[in-house]
């Protein structure tokens, strides 16, 4: 499968690295408690698990045993399994909170939803996510996440 097609289920050990993966445009399903059946519902669906729990990994054969207790090094085995790409135009397309893929917005739109700063600062690049109906755009928060994934290794720039 390719690496930006593929797509993750992270167990409830793996929170920060799903809101990463999530960061990279990566479609990545994340719950804090899994009900009995719905991570084997999830694989079935054709996700790849991903998991820090070893007997898990036993259990579910489409798993993916992650090692390290730190996110870039999290980042650092996944890619090593050959499941992430340096694909930055799909950055940011996902909501972080719920995983939904995020639809462009016009000014008119947002502008009852966002800080009235940033029609003066940043008008392009407004996102909304149609299910848990919140609003992105590229501020500094964007430009942190961008500058750590370059610490960590992850821009082909």
């Amino acid at each position: 499968m390719e690496p930006h097609r593929i797509r993750f289920l992270a167990d409830s050990m793996l929170g920060r690295l799903a809101k990463w993966l999530r960061v990279m445009g990566y479609d990545t399903h994340y719950q804090s408690l899994y009900k009995k059946g719905v991570i084997r519902d999830l694989i079935g669906d054709g996700r790849l698990l991903l998991t820090r729990h070893r007997p898990t990994i036993d259990i579910y054969p489409n798993s993916l045993l992650i090692l390290s207790d730190q996110v870039h090094r999290q980042l650092e085995e996944i890619r090593a399994q050959g499941y992430l790409t340096l694909d930055t135009p799909q950055w940011f397309g996902r909501c972080l909170n719920c995983n939904t893929p995020l639809q462009e917005a016009s000014a008119e739109e947002a502008c009852e939803n966002i800080p009235e700063y940033v029609f003066y600062q940043n008008i392009t690049g407004l996102r909304f996510c149609s299910s848990c109906r919140r609003y992105f755009w590229p501020g500094s928060h964007t430009k942190r996440m961008i500058n750590q994934l370059k610490e960590w290794g992850f821009t082909s720039d």
